[in-house]
């Protein structure tokens, strides 16, 4: 049996009942703040595509994971390019763009010949 999630000692269909302020009162403060200040007119536009669409593409990295994305495909767009990310119950408060890393993990090997004058004793393999 799965363990029933609660966000604030609230089920995600008590969530989903919420309006808008109601639900803001529950986030942390920089979530509340952008929510109060209202959407812009890109961010309007995608709410109401991801409520038509299972699968939608976006820049928008600053918009808040809200309970009604749970279950949809958001492709995010990291730079490069747009990655697909399944919205989860404990993504709720979250922005998209903690998501769609930005940057690689740097992962270091061997110097290369004629780096350095220690690079000489170094094996060629």
């Amino acid at each position: 049996m799965a363990k029933e999630f609660f966000y604030r000692g609230k089920t995600v269909e008590e969530l989903k009942l919420l309006s808008l302020n109601e639900l803001a009162g529950l986030f942390p403060v920089d979530a509340r703040r952008k929510i109060k200040r209202g959407f812009t007119d890109e961010e309007k536009k995608f709410m109401n595509k991801i409520q038509e669409k299972d699968r939608v593409k976006t820049h928008l990295r600053t918009i808040i994971v809200l309970p009604t994305m749970i279950g949809k495909t958001i492709l995010i767009h990291n730079g490069k390019e747009f990655i697909p990310i399944l919205m989860q119950e404990d993504m709720i408060g979250h922005r998209l763009g903690e998501f769609s890393l930005t940057r690689k993990h740097s992962k270091h090997s061997a110097p290369g010949v004629g780096a350095t004058r220690s690079s000489s004793a170094m094996s060629v393999r």
